[in-house]
């Protein structure tokens, strides 16, 4: 196994552990020294990664989120409304998708979380030569929200079906 897929495996146990992770059970587990694990852990932290030593092992100290996804129609005049509806109630608009029919799907990255960045995307979009994604599907599209808890999003899903932009999906009975 080479150093850095072994980083990422230290990664991912650092993250998906619920008590702190040994770095002498981490050079176990991977048949290396302690030092090694130390030299690890310092390209990690170099990363960008918060690693937190503590007497009990590594921690990782990272914000929590989830996500959703929400499937929304609206218009050119409604997209800054349906974008600050979302950050002004905690959540980030990590992007946009839509599945076109010829082209398949297609993502963009957005990461808007405040509405400073939505007021720079929507200057944006007003001065350049392209428009919305979603126009090429008839307004339909695909946001992928993140924020720091369920109840955000509930708060966020129920705010943008109060505005009307939420698409409801229809289950087929079979």
């Amino acid at each position: 196994m080479h150093g850095s897929e072994r980083r990422e495996q230290i990664i991912r146990q650092i993250q998906e552990s619920k008590a702190p992770v040994s770095g002498t059970k981490l050079a176990s587990f991977y048949n290396v020294s302690r030092q090694v694990i130390v030299q690890d852990i310092a390209l990690i932290r170099a990363a960008g990664y918060e690693i937190i030593s503590t007497n009990r092992g590594y921690i990782l100290n990272q914000p929590k989120t989830v996500c959703r996804i929400f499937k929304v129609q609206h218009t050119d005049e409604q997209l800054e409304e349906e974008l600050n509806t979302i950050v002004d109630l905690g959540g980030c608009v990590d992007n946009v998708m839509i599945h076109h029919r010829v082209y398949g799907k297609m993502e963009a990255e957005l990461v808007l979380n405040s509405r400073r960045k939505v007021g720079a995307f929507m200057e944006d979009i007003r001065s350049g030569k392209s428009s919305p994604l979603k126009n090429i599907t008839s307004n339909y599209h695909y946001h992928k929200v993140s924020a720091d808890s369920e109840e955000t999003l509930d708060l966020i899903e129920q705010e943008l079906r109060e505005k009307g932009f939420l698409v409801e999906e229809r289950r087929q009975v079979v």
